[in-house]
């Protein structure tokens, strides 16, 4: 069930693009898209291209070894019988029903927490700086998790007893019922954590006037995108990665770009951010992704649903556990969806790089900076394996890599500038 918290939060992360420094040349007056690309592309190479590759195929490990972890988390929760204990526990306290699930979930949360943290600390903090990503000594980084625990604490509890209110109440479609409430936490999540979340783990101020600003404010206005606040929030504290987001819903709409985009970067690098940041907006992928992330969510917890039953009646009696609408239960629901997010992980990752091309396609429509555009891939090379296989690509990348970035903005060159002008780029800028 814990996945069920992962999942609400994943519609509030945001995610960020990468760009690179370069010097403008003129090349031969016939623009070659291919050629025009590895102009780019192959300027990441040697030491920091295999340093690159192996950060981000050590993460396809990581995505089994994490969902080893979480099943054999749950089943040690199980099988020691600490699930029917904090069960025990919540019902000693209160006799409401609609409450014991909200109980229950504390103690389950830190238990989970104190027994992943040695994982956390390897894949979150110890790791990322090996790979030079992580700004952060230990005290602040581990902070800042502690932040993230609090938010834990109190959410989590809050969707376990509304989702255990329809286990009760229809226990035969719960599953349905379940897939809504999870949904209206996804709004409650967008729509909250622009303004109370985020600026939890960084400062956000005005962004200063000037031209960066006003093109921000131009390319808003032309899609009735409201841009009266411009937000800079300090990241370079955590990390040196660019991002920049248009998030929030209604009156929590915001725009906000990270320090690293506007000290790292030129500004058609900026202006070729903002327009993929503005097309996610435009072209309704919050709603879309909710919705498809909703359905994937649905066919989970349907599954969940026929399945756990039957694990109940085998081994219920030796954990503990009553019925599938025992908060004993939430260890076997975990388990049995985070082996399904396991597996659907490429379906979602499809979904998500499909969202992100459009956007890429309306930010160089909307920027006109295919070459800013093209720096900005090839900075994903940090973190992101720059030219993956195509079969590589659809599982593991919910981005389109920077290969498949770069071409897209020197065809879009090819198509739209008039006597597109090959760019010879320098070598990616470390710090």
């Amino acid at each position: 069930m814990s996945r069920i918290l992962l999942f609400v939060f994943t519609i509030i992360l945001v995610a960020g693009l990468q760009a690179d420094t370069a010097l403008a040349q003129s090349a031969a007056s016939s623009f070659d898209v291919e050629q025009a690309s590895r102009a780019y592309i192959d300027t990441l190479k040697g030491a920091e291209l295999e340093k690159s590759n192996n950060y981000f195929e050590g993460g396809y490990w990581l995505i089994l070894w994490g969902t080893i972890i979480g099943v054999l988390v749950d089943f040690l929760i199980l099988q020691s019988r600490l699930s029917a204990r904090f069960r025990d526990w919540a019902e000693r306290v209160t006799r409401r029903k609609w409450l014991q699930p909200a109980l229950y979930a504390l103690p389950y949360v830190i238990a989970g927490f104190l027994i992943t943290l040695p994982w956390t600390i390897y894949t979150d903090f110890v790791r990322e700086q090996q790979y030079d990503l992580l700004n952060q000594d230990f005290g602040a980084w581990f902070g800042e998790q502690m932040i993230g625990f609090a938010i834990s604490l109190v959410m989590f509890p809050l969707l376990i007893m509304a989702v255990f209110a329809v286990i009760r109440r229809a226990p035969e479609t719960w599953w349905i019922w379940g897939t809504g409430v999870i949904a209206i936490f996804l709004f409650i999540g967008m729509l909250i954590g622009p303004v109370f979340i985020s600026p939890l783990f960084n400062d956000y101020s005005e962004m200063t006037e000037g031209p960066i600003r006003d093109r921000i404010v131009a390319m808003a206005a032309e899609y009735d995108i409201p841009a009266d606040h411009i937000y800079v929030f300090d990241q370079s504290r955590q990390h040196k990665r660019i991002s920049a987001n248009v998030s929030g819903i209604g009156p929590t709409i915001r725009i906000s770009l990270n320090d690293n985009l506007l000290e790292r970067t030129d500004p058609d690098e900026v202006a070729a951010v903002m327009g993929h940041e503005l097309g996610h907006y435009v072209l309704g992928h919050t709603w879309r992704t909710v919705f498809i992330l909703a359905l994937i969510m649905a066919v989970g917890l349907f599954i969940t649903a026929r399945f756990s039953p039957r694990l109940i009646n085998r081994h219920g009696e030796k954990w503990g556990v009553r019925s599938i609408s025992d908060p004993a239960a939430i260890p076997i629901l975990s388990a049995m969806l985070t082996l399904y997010f396991f597996a659907a992980t490429p379906a979602i990752n499809t979904l998500i790089r499909i969202n992100e091309s459009d956007a890429d396609k309306f930010g160089l429509d909307t920027a006109r900076e295919p070459d800013g555009f093209a720096k900005v891939a090839m900075r994903l090379s940090e973190y992101r394996k720059i030219e993956p296989g195509p079969v590589e690509e659809m599982l593991f990348f919910d981005h389109p890599s920077g290969a498949t970035r770069v071409r897209m903005a020197m065809q879009w060159k090819a198509d739209n500038v008039e006597n597109p002008q090959m760019i010879q780029p320098g070598k990616l800028e470390q710090e």
